[in-house]
């Protein structure tokens, strides 16, 4: 999970270790089943924490869930982050993150069932892998790399192909997740007003190693 800087005394240790606790059982949830009806006693039980402790944390179950979502896309954020660091080209960016997306939903289960469940909701609010994804796109426009255009339909174009991708993977699981990913990679692109040869070349550059 992401991390920050570490609390300065064991009061703040042991309550950020609960609160941790706390988004981790519910990220179990929403994998596993995505059933936010659960009760808050379940979580707990889950979280191994008194009942109490919820409401040191959190207002609600509502609040819980959101941070639960959060907490999985700024993971997704920076495993990408450290996946493509050295990459200049917007496009290439563009186009690992899916293919990287598409492994990742064999690798890390929990966190792209999070982003399958629950990222729509998510694809324009103020997290870390959104204001990764519009500096990217902001960039490529600055550049002229992409079509010059608002970033939030950008954004939006991109963001809705890439949960498309992740369903795709958990529901056909027979098909060539690579292959696909470089398939909507490819059309992604050629959206965001690259050539399409171009795109074509560009959807195919070598990704190293494993998500």
């Amino acid at each position: 999970m992401p991390t920050s800087a570490p609390p300065s005394n064991r009061f703040e240790r042991r309550r950020a270790q609960t609160r941790r606790a706390l988004v981790r059982a519910a990220r179990q949830i929403l994998a596993e089943t995505g059933d936010t009806s659960v009760s808050i006693q379940a979580i707990a039980e889950r979280a191994d924490v008194g009942f109490g402790s919820f409401y040191n944390h959190f207002e609600s179950k509502a609040e819980l869930f959101d941070a639960a979502v959060v907490d999985a896309l700024e993971e997704f954020g920076q495993s990408a982050d450290e996946r493509l660091t050295g990459i200049d080209d917007p496009a290439e960016l563009v186009a690992a993150g899916f293919r990287l997306s598409a492994r990742m939903a064999d690798s890390h289960p929990e966190l792209m069932q999070i982003l399958r469940r629950r990222g729509l909701g998510h694809i324009h609010s103020d997290n870390g892998l959104t204001r990764r994804a519009v500096r990217d796109i902001e960039v490529g426009m600055a550049s002229g790399r992409f079509t010059s255009m608002d970033p939030s339909v950008a954004l939006s174009a991109l963001g809705g192909t890439l949960l498309s991708l992740v369903e795709l993977r958990f529901a056909r699981p027979d098909l060539d997740g690579d292959q696909a990913a470089v398939d909507l990679a490819e059309m992604a692109l050629r959206m965001l007003g690259v050539a399409p040869d171009e795109a074509q070349e560009v959807a195919r550059r070598p990704l190293s190693g494993p998500a």
